[in-house]
């Protein structure tokens, strides 16, 4: 404690030695480690969510009650404090910040403790997966199947009853930061722009956009090419849930099978480009759609609004929420079999 508190005590001091009280007590089941016992062990609260390494670049504070917080959820305690690994429930493994080999991971790992292994990436940009078989037991990914399902978006009950569509000015947008001409959606752009002009931003057409520029900006078009860099069951990112449905935009989706997307969102909430038998067809459709049937495509605002998530504390923080139904002693003995099917 600061040395204020050797004497009489300052307000500051009296606050700095309450934050340490109440995190002591909030850690107090932590002070002996649990017992191990051939039975199955009863989670003890709050249940302790080790971070081996923080998902993104940047590393928010989580030394506070950041579960109950931010998010409403009790008897969750995330922490990045490796000195804890033998108390933790649970231990998080981001694959974007696994290093190659064994040897990063740690050398015990007690009976009671389950590891995760989070990916949002599509397993045609996750490499090196042949490494980890055996190693985890549960998977996070934005996959339905996965045993903690962590989507980019979706869309959550809205009673407001009304349509906001903002005003256009142009026909359709894209905003893309890589552009390989060896993936598909390069190659629909492509063929699709010979029939209507595409306003293009992005790094790859070297007119990026700051963070707040974004919505306003894909806003302004009728239509967005809401294209993904690969083609896999679930794998339906922001490009649809923030550049095109919170932007106010009608979505022209290239990814999984239309089927697929209407397990998230409303069948008439967007186009499809596997809907036309070319994309002569499918430029002739939003060139020539009617304000009546445009304003279609927005009916799902009087029942919905989009919930996007950003936030890597939120998405650890449903480990808690989910971990009373999650299967016990499983390892996923083939985890790149699993993620490639």
């Amino acid at each position: 404690l600061p040395r204020l508190l050797w004497g009489r005590p300052t307000v500051k001091a009296v606050a700095v030695a309450g934050v340490l009280a109440t995190t002591l007590w909030s850690l107090r089941c932590f002070l002996s480690p649990p017992q191990v016992s051939k039975e199955a062990p009863q989670p003890i609260e709050p249940l302790l969510v080790l971070v081996w390494k923080w998902p993104a670049k940047q590393v928010p504070n989580v030394s506070r009650d950041v579960c109950h917080e931010l998010y409403g959820i009790t008897g969750c305690w995330v922490t990045m404090e490796r000195q804890l690994l033998h108390w933790a429930a649970v231990v998080v493994f981001p694959h974007s910040r696994l290093q190659p080999g064994r040897d990063s991971l740690p050398k015990d790992r007690p009976p009671w403790q389950s590891w995760v292994w989070v990916s949002l990436e599509s397993p045609s940009n996750t490499k090196a997966l042949a490494g980890w078989n055996q190693t985890f037991n549960w998977v996070m990914t934005y996959r339905r199947d996965s045993d903690i399902f962590i989507p980019y978006g979706k869309l959550v009950p809205n009673q407001s009853a009304t349509v906001n569509i903002p005003a256009k000015t142009n026909l359709v947008s894209w905003v893309v930061s890589n552009y390989h001409r060896t993936q598909k959606r390069a190659e629909v752009y492509k063929n699709l722009s010979r029939y209507l002009h595409v306003n293009i931003y992005g790094k790859a057409n070297k007119k990026p956009l700051c963070k707040d520029c974004l919505l306003p900006t894909t806003s302004k078009s009728k239509f967005y090419l809401a294209f993904e860099n690969s083609i896999h069951q679930d794998y339906i990112t922001e490009k649809l849930w923030r550049n095109a449905l919170m932007a106010g935009t009608v979505p022209v989706v290239l990814g999984p099978p239309r089927a697929n997307y209407e397990q998230f969102i409303p069948a008439d909430s967007f186009i499809h480009v596997d809907d036309f038998g070319s994309l002569a067809e499918l430029a002739t459709f939003l060139k020539t759609m009617n304000s009546s049937r445009y304003r279609q495509f927005f009916a799902w605002q009087r029942q919905y609004s989009v919930k996007l998530y950003t936030d890597w504390r939120e998405r650890i923080c449903t480990i808690c929420s989910t971990y009373p139904s999650l299967p016990r002693g499983r390892i996923y003995p083939n985890l790149e079999s699993w993620f490639n099917t």
